[in-house]
């Protein structure tokens, strides 16, 4: 059974999945702002181990876990980057368990959208930062703390105005670089055989996308990718925004308010 923690204990269920792949913790402040309205629950996907890591081992693991607590209803599912391409293979894998499905950041589906996200990151960087990134390939040999380090040092590129305070990610210790990899290349794997997106045209629950206007994920370039195998998903922009919208001096609010109203009447519809 996958590690969890539960937030709240009244209102409508949701799955509130982190990004990485195999960084547990990050989506402990979504988790927490959706406290109140919902009974959350944030799980942390399985590490690397004796077995090969795969998007279906993920999906067979969330799975496990609703149908170990979930309800007669259907719930909603909210993924943060990496978990919002989680959120997508699991919705394909069961259409008739999810009733509203948010993407938060989503990452890419293709070649186009992946390219044009390095090229945004390469003119945020400076010197000082090349540098640093530089030492840790030198200094650092264990690939899990150097992938930790590198995730902190990058950060900036993903935010516009932060707030730095209680609202940080609630990363655990160490990220799993194994299991970072493992994850990924399967999800590559899947999109060059041509099965994501094309799998998403199963899914029948509303989707919403929330993408900030600097996220160096490109939303419009992911979301024209996504349009045509589903149908039904709506897309909103949140301005002065980057990757991590919970944290956000000018978005956190609009976006915990779209967030909240879009769960609350499609699980309560």
């Amino acid at each position: 059974m996958l590690h969890y923690r539960i937030y709240g204990n009244q209102g409508p269920m949701v799955f509130v999945l982190h990004g990485g792949p195999a960084a547990a913790g990050s989506a402990a402040p979504i988790a927490r702002g959706l406290t109140g309205s919902f009974r959350v629950f944030e799980p942390w996907q399985r590490g690397s181990g004796n077995e090969r890591l795969t998007v279906a081992r993920h999906v067979a693991d969330l799975h496990d876990l609703i149908q170990a607590h979930g309800q007669k209803s259907r719930y909603g599912l909210v993924g943060e980057s990496w978990g919002a391409m989680l959120a997508l293979a699991y919705a394909a894998a069961h259409p008739d368990a999810v009733s509203a499905l948010a993407l938060v950041g989503c990452g890419t589906f293709d070649r186009n959208a992946r390219e044009r996200m390095h090229r945004i990151l390469e003119e945020r960087f400076d010197k000082k930062l090349r540098e640093q990134l530089n030492r840790l390939e030198r200094e650092i040999t264990d690939a899990s703390e150097r992938l930790r380090m590198r995730y902190e040092l990058m950060h900036p590129l993903y935010d516009y105005d932060p707030i730095e305070s209680d609202l940080i990610d609630d990363l655990t210790d160490s990220i799993d670089m194994r299991a970072h990899k493992e994850t990924w290349d399967d999800m590559l794997r899947l999109q060059a055989e041509g099965i994501y997106p094309a799998a998403f045209t199963s899914i029948d629950s509303p989707v919403l996308m929330l993408h900030g206007v600097y996220d160096p994920h490109p939303g419009r370039l992911i979301y024209d990718s996504l349009k045509p195998y589903i149908q039904q998903l709506e897309y909103r922009e949140l301005d002065r925004c980057g990757h991590h919208p919970w944290k956000e001096r000018h978005a956190r609010e609009e976006f915990f308010l779209i967030l909240c109203k879009w769960l609350a009447r499609n699980l309560n519809g």
